[in-house]
């Protein structure tokens, strides 16, 4: 990087000519809304000063801010101007796509309109950004060479389907075209075995035999190497993060890239998605295909059918095998009757496989070494490098090789039955300090729910991030004028006699509401089960009156759900788990959120059932130390759906009477957006919410 700016003597000299940048940006009359005609908020502004001192000091932080608040222009502002500055590399991370879209086709060019705009500011206005995606997203042209010339050469090469050998020639094509080379760019998707076959996810895949000038992956690394700001998302920073990609140097300056700083938005994600990322994650369908793309005799295809022999082949088919009789045996013992269990003890399989992997390993080795092509030399680097990764997990769960992990198996069963090996740290904290708390650099983790609504002890616990600096600023949205909230007093409480009761109670309740509300309704269930049976019962009553039912999981993948709730105005959309959290639905096509239930997590899964172990062990509360943080968190993310922009009203109902009846009610009463809510039943509700619904603006 370059930076812009001179030197101007000491440190804190230079620290101070930059918080002013900031406080002029975005005090009551500053740029940002004296040019870009925004409006001012002051907790933006807080939220703005906050971030520089964190990056001036070095000091991470944890930043709540309400709906509304405008927080990525808060931290892209101060992070693009500290970044040319100070010459460091700026990191942004979010979960969702929707946010990463946002923030790369929107906020960063209004960040640039208003460095274009503003004189003093021009210097910064040529700032670079990249979005950082996984290898496997991009085209290898040097590969899709390869394996256009295996098309034309071996009729019998490693694609066996017709259309696979014609999608070759016309991904050629597409490749003469693309700007970015990526598989989101293609559709229909090309096939697995098609895609896997020319990704840039392989050794071949290097400076030595591809230029950036003709591949796609070595052109992105050029643009990240070079960029101010890089986006990326969580999921692929903690995998890059758990495969060593941090900083090794002695002082280990730095999250991702050497001294770097990193903003990490939607940051209540954060634990889960690093929890999936510190521990073990084996499939048997992804170990299988990992055997079949080095040989599969069902198809006599694989690279081992040019480059091995008869005995080299034989070894991957005792492991396939050996494969099938180990996933088919944990089935058998373990999930025959359930589809998650917990393992509480170690070997608790045989542990044959690993061996007829280690020799798989040892024949890979033994041909890389008789081979003189170097392509060939290096894809069987790589398979021989993704086999002694399933060894290594497989020795690991199969040894309880890590202390204070938790291990389980589960059983899906879309295309086929899969089992899967997972494993997860009882504490993530002591994780996260490591990888973002202790790297001698600003790590500012954001969000509109960090906290119970009031403080945010139970988030930086939880997170490891004690001695980071801590702020809450509340939406500036009119929640007390803007939100009608009705909690439904006689909702059967769940429990396992009256399941049927309750979902006739559910559906009646669910359609009535929509039926009763002019815009568009999301309800949001803590059960896929839950909102299927709903779904059975409400849809006929939806069809006699005319309105749109969509139903998660039924209808249409997450994204086209959003685009036809937000198309038809008055649609109905009964969604689970990623529905409560990072869907964007402004104006009258979501003027009702409906909770049926109090978003507490299943007690019994392996990872929650553990936690609770570890906090009574050491003398706590598991059910108000982590069972109600947690669900107060997703409550008012759920809560958080409704009210999107300034001119948005709506109402926001609860079907669950615990709310009300409960001791640990009181807590969610707290959390939500106002006080002023009704009690309504179903003897009621004609009097109490239609009038009201009648009586909204």
């Amino acid at each position: 990087m370059i930076g812009l700016i001179g030197n101007h003597g000491a440190p804190e000299g230079r620290a101070r000519i930059y918080l002013d940048k900031i406080e002029k940006t975005f005090t009551e009359k500053g740029h940002l809304f004296t040019v870009l005609g925004l409006d001012y908020r002051p907790q933006q502004s807080q939220m703005a000063q906050s971030v520089a001192a964190s990056l001036v000091g070095s000091q991470s932080l944890l930043f709540e801010a309400g709906t509304g608040v405008g927080k990525s222009l808060a931290y892209l502002i101060p992070g693009l101007i500290y970044s040319i500055d100070f010459e460091r590399p700026f990191v942004v991370s979010t979960h969702t796509i929707s946010l990463q879209e946002q923030i790369i086709q929107k906020d960063l060019e209004l960040c640039r309109q208003l460095f274009t705009a503003v004189p003093e500011l021009n210097a910064y206005a040529n700032f670079k950004s990249a979005l950082l995606l996984g290898k496997a997203n991009y085209c290898c042209t040097t590969r899709l060479e390869s394996a256009l010339k295996d098309v034309a050469s071996d009729p019998q090469g490693q694609f066996q389907l017709l259309q696979e050998k014609q999608m070759i020639p016309q991904l050629a094509e597409w490749s003469k075209s693309s700007t970015e080379g990526i598989l989101q760019e293609i559709n229909p998707s090309p096939s697995m075995d098609v895609w896997e076959a020319i990704n840039a996810d392989s050794s071949t895949c290097s400076r030595k035999n591809c230029s950036s000038e003709h591949c796609f992956y070595q052109r992105a690394k050029e643009k990240i190497q070079s960029a101010h700001c890089i986006v990326i998302n969580h999921s692929l920073l903690f995998s890059l993060i758990n495969a060593g990609m941090s900083p090794q140097e002695s002082d280990g300056k730095g999250v991702l890239f050497a001294d770097d700083f990193i903003v990490l938005d939607e940051a209540h994600r954060v634990p889960a998605i690093a929890s999936d990322h510190f521990g073990i994650h084996l499939s048997s369908y992804a170990l299988d295909r990992a055997l079949k793309r080095i040989f599969n005799p069902r198809t006599n295809r694989g690279m081992l059918r040019r480059l091995g022999s008869i005995r080299d082949q034989e070894c991957v088919i005792q492991a396939i095998e050996a494969a099938y009789d180990f996933f088919a045996d944990l089935a058998d013992v373990y999930l025959s009757t359930q589809s998650i269990r917990r393992i509480h003890q170690a070997h608790a399989a045989d542990q044959q496989l690993i061996s007829r992997l280690k020799a798989v390993e040892e024949r890979l080795a033994d041909l890389r070494k008789s081979v003189d092509d170097e392509r060939a030399q290096d894809e069987l680097k790589d398979q021989r490098s993704r086999i002694l990764n399933y060894r290594s997990q497989l020795h690991s769960f199969l040894n309880f090789a890590e202390d204070n992990h938790v291990y389980w198996l589960e059983r899906s069963e879309k295309k086929a039955m899969t089992i899967t090996l997972r494993s997860a740290p009882l504490d993530i904290a002591p994780h996260l300090q490591r990888a973002l708390f202790e790297r001698n650099t600003a790590s500012i983790l954001t969000s509109a729910t960090l906290s119970n609504g009031q403080q945010l002890t139970h988030f930086e616990e939880r997170v490891g991030a004690q001695n980071a600096q801590k702020k809450i600023v509340s939406s500036p949205f009119d929640y007390k004028n803007k939100v009608r909230i009705y909690i439904a007093s006689d909702a059967p409480q769940p429990s396992r006699d009256q399941g049927r009761m309750d979902l006739d109670y559910l559906a009646n309740m669910v359609a009535w509401l929509a039926h009763n509300c002019q815009g568009g309704s999301l309800v949001l269930f803590t059960s896929h089960a839950d909102l299927k049976e709903t779904y059975q019962r409400a849809r006929g009553f939806f069809h006699k009156i005319k309105r749109p039912l969509f139903a998660q999981g039924i209808d249409y993948s997450r994204s086209e759900l959003r685009q036809r709730l937000l198309a038809a105005g008055n649609a109905t959309l009964l969604g689970a788990d990623s529905f409560w959290t990072g869907v964007d639905i402004p104006g009258p096509a979501l003027s009702q959120v409906i909770i049926t239930r109090l978003p507490f997590e299943n007690p019994n899964h392996p990872i929650n059932e553990a936690r609770s172990e570890h906090i009574k062990g050491r003398g706590g509360q598991p059910f108000s130390e982590m069972v109600i943080p947690e669900a107060l968190i997703k409550f008012r993310q759920g809560i958080g759906r409704l009210i999107r922009t300034q001119s948005d009203t709506g109402n926001l109902v609860i079907l669950d009477s615990r709310m009300l009846q409960k001791h640990y009610g009181s807590h969610f009463i707290q959390a939500l957006p106002h006080q002023n809510y009704k009690r309504f039943n179903l003897q009621n509700r004609k009097s109490i919410v239609k009038k009201s619904y009648l009586e909204m603006p």
